[in-house]
């Protein structure tokens, strides 16, 4: 092989260890997990209509039914999914169904804490529901955090919101941290205009003393 063909091939395989480290959400699958809420509505059945969190396997447990298998289950799919399968029990059901997550919202907002967001909302909406961001939020640093690491950040994350995508389409998981940062420069403000508002006593004590 020609020298001169090396730096293309380094350079795409440079590219793509990149890309794989730094987008490691966006590769994985976006099907039902363990820890996600199904929010199940069944018309006339009472004990099915309920908020049921899936278990180890994946599968949810029903009343009367038992447990149902979820893996490989999208969670766009969940509500016919779950049509088809307690149909089985009952005549022509009407099922209702969406998948809820988990995921907690710390840093610069105004009300940090865990909340349950629908994983079809788009994802601005799970930082809405912790009441938006605060004035001293550093957006453009802000960043989605899973076990150790962060699963988005920078410009990926940026672009994702500004195209408006859901948190299914993100790939998140229950128990991902979105964590907004606060401007480093935010406490250094507050310390100049301090400064700056004695500027004019100083002055004016300047004056008093000739």
């Amino acid at each position: 092989m020609k020298p001169s063909t090396l730096y293309p091939l380094a350079l795409v395989a440079l590219v793509m260890s990149s890309l794989a480290t730094r987008l490691p959400a966006q590769t994985s699958d976006d099907t039902v997990r363990v820890g996600d809420r199904l929010l199940v509505t069944v018309e006339g059945e009472a004990q099915l209509t309920d908020t049921f969190t899936v278990s180890p396997g994946p599968v949810v447990t029903f009343p009367n039914i038992g447990d149902v298998a979820l893996k490989g289950v999208r969670r766009a799919d969940i509500e016919p999914y779950l049509a088809r399968v307690i149909g089985r029990y009952l005549r022509a059901p009407v099922v209702r169904a969406k998948v809820l997550l988990r995921l907690a919202v710390f840093g610069e907002v105004s009300n940090p804490g865990f909340y349950v967001v629908p994983a079809d909302a788009v994802f601005s909406e799970a930082i809405m529901t912790a009441g938006g961001v605060t004035r001293d939020a550093k957006f453009s640093r802000l960043r989605i955090e899973r076990d150790q690491g962060a699963v988005w950040e920078g410009e990926a994350l940026q672009q994702s919101i500004a195209q408006g995508l859901t948190v299914s389409e993100m790939k998140l998981q229950s128990g991902d941290r979105i964590v907004v940062p606060r401007r480093r420069d935010a406490a250094m403000t507050m310390q100049i205009l301090g400064a700056l508002l004695t500027i004019p006593i100083a002055i004016y004590g300047m004056a008093q003393l000739f």
